[in-house]
């Protein structure tokens, strides 16, 4: 297994690397997507380091922003203790909560691994809308080697500009991928200000007209989100318990 898996692509030739939110890969949907996972090419302990998505098992970060209708949003992500094997893989699992005005919208756990090489795969999640404190629905949930489901790449042991790279893949139903911004990028949110952080362009190709970019510092993890095309709205570090 290598740094940059063979099914990723540089698009240096044809996207440069700028501000544009509009820069996208033409069509990666087109491209093949198959990945051979073997246990052995992954730490047997869990997560043992990756600059921009470190995984602070034990640690719960909290995010804070708008949403499209203005309404406040707040985002808890707890990285637990807790373990998931799937595909012969021992994955840590993260439990996400968004609020949306104080009131709980969303319930998540997402699979993440490292390999060896120090990337940080993701295996899927369990996802539940909620309204008024009741479950009304599972959209987006998916597992690595159900019904065709295969781990994506959420965070490369070494990003390069104008990378793209898929982060999920279930036909249909979980196809988000990424492409590389900048290694160099500065943010300042309410937890602290940030250098050399990588920014990344993230979208759902069943929905390609929606994107946001996502700044990740590093050491640390991501610190900010923002929707730059499709629709408004943000996230921003605020806490880190």
């Amino acid at each position: 297994m290598k740094s940059i898996p063979k099914y990723l692509f540089i698009m240096a030739a044809l996207f440069a690397c700028n501000d544009d939110e509009d820069v996208l890969p033409e069509n990666p949907a087109d491209a093949p997507y198959e990945v051979d996972i073997v246990p052995a090419d992954f730490e047997s302990t869990g997560i043992t380091g990756n600059l921009y998505f470190p995984l602070p098992v034990g640690k719960t970060y909290v995010y804070e922003g708008t949403g499209e209708d203005g309404e406040k949003i707040r985002v808890v992500t707890e990285y637990t203790t807790d373990t998931k094997v799937i595909m012969g893989i021992t994955c840590v699992v993260v439990h996400d909560r968004g609020y949306e005005d104080e009131q709980l919208t969303e319930d998540t756990f997402d699979w993440y691994a490292q390999d060896k090489e120090g990337n940080i795969w993701y295996f899927g999640e369990a996802t539940q809308q909620i309204e008024n404190g009741n479950v009304v629905g599972t959209d987006g949930s998916w597992e690595s080697g159900v019904g065709g489901a295969l781990p994506g790449i959420i965070m490369l042991a070494n990003p390069l500009p104008n990378l793209w790279y898929r982060q999920e893949y279930l036909k249909g139903e979980a196809e988000d991928v990424a492409q590389v911004l900048s290694l160099s990028t500065s943010i300042q949110v309410a937890y602290g200000s940030f250098n050399n952080c990588l920014q990344t362009a993230e979208w759902n190709m069943l929905e390609p007209g929606i994107v946001e970019h996502k700044y990740y510092a590093p050491g640390l993890g991501v610190v900010k989100t923002i929707s730059v095309k499709g629709e408004s709205g943000y996230e921003d570090l605020v806490e880190i318990q």
